[in-house]
């Protein structure tokens, strides 16, 4: 499955009353980002057989949601971000309010596209049970929650059990929600998916402390956005070796429960490793 070609086919047209919100929304999504959230999603899917229901628009939403968070992140209010990914962040380029609209844009068409399967669903219970996993994972007790959080804490001293608690929560919980959601359409029972959500968690913080090595490693001269906002990271508080060795722990751990998994989990394991070891 083409992952940009089936985004875009899911993503708004520019045209109509709506047209520069949709432009906005598109802009947001196709930033070159590593889609990592859609390809765990696949992955977990074509572990349990590649059938029942197509993950397709769930694969969308999932990415939607987290260009989303982004979205809202960059926010003056928030971590007032002018360049993401080499390009202008949205509230930048469009102004602050269609930065807003355009994240809640993309919030919103995350559930319509989504919900929209549950109407011609072979499997209606598993679409139901996968936009419950998206909606948790994605609200108050999961990602949203960790942003509230960061965004209340902001400057602040955090312990090492905050932190992780953060990364949990902001950054893991859609890691974790990809691979549920792809083996919940595929039809895995309750025990691998439970599993899934654990190793999905670790994934999540390994990711998080990558990234937190990959901002600290910014040139002096154009510190990152952590370091900008006096954000307590996994570096700050343990040094980057630690970091190094925490992330590749995390992953080691999250390899080690798909081991227990019902279903040949050889090509999630893979992916694991990359994004344990990755630069950028």
């Amino acid at each position: 499955m083409e992952i940009e070609t089936m985004l875009r086919a899911y993503m708004p047209e520019s045209e109509g009353m709506q047209a520069e919100l949709a432009e906005a929304m598109r802009y947001s999504v196709f930033t070159g980002g590593k889609r990592i959230r859609p390809r765990l999603m696949l992955l977990a899917w074509e572990m349990y057989g590649g059938q029942g229901e197509n993950p397709a628009p769930f694969m969308a939403a999932m990415e939607m949601l987290h260009t989303y968070s982004l979205v809202h992140d960059d926010l003056p209010a928030l971590d007032g971000d002018t360049v993401r990914r080499g390009r202008e962040t949205t509230w930048r380029k469009y102004g602050e309010c269609m930065g807003i609209l355009a994240g809640d844009g993309l919030l919103h068409h995350a559930f319509e596209t989504a919900a929209a399967c549950l109407a011609h669903a072979e499997y209606p219970e598993r679409a139901g049970r996968a936009l419950h996993v998206l909606a948790q994972k994605s609200g108050v007790s999961g990602m949203l929650g960790g942003q509230a959080f960061d965004t209340a804490h902001s400057g602040d001293a955090l312990t090492a059990d905050e932190l992780l608690g953060l990364y949990e929560k902001k950054t893991a919980a859609l890691i974790s929600a990809s691979l549920m959601i792809g083996a919940i359409l595929a039809g895995a029972d309750e025990g691998d998916v439970t599993i899934l959500e654990q190793a999905g968690i670790r994934v999540g913080i390994a990711f998080q402390i990558r990234d937190d090595m990959i901002d600290s490693a910014e040139a002096p001269e154009t510190p990152g956005s952590d370091a900008r906002n006096r954000k307590t990271t996994y570096v700050s508080l343990f040094g980057m070796q630690a970091a190094e060795e925490a992330a590749l722990r995390y992953s080691e751990e999250a390899i080690a429960l798909l081991r227990g998994l019902s279903a040949d989990s050889a090509p999630l394991q893979q992916m694991i490793r990359r994004m344990a070891v990755r630069r950028q």
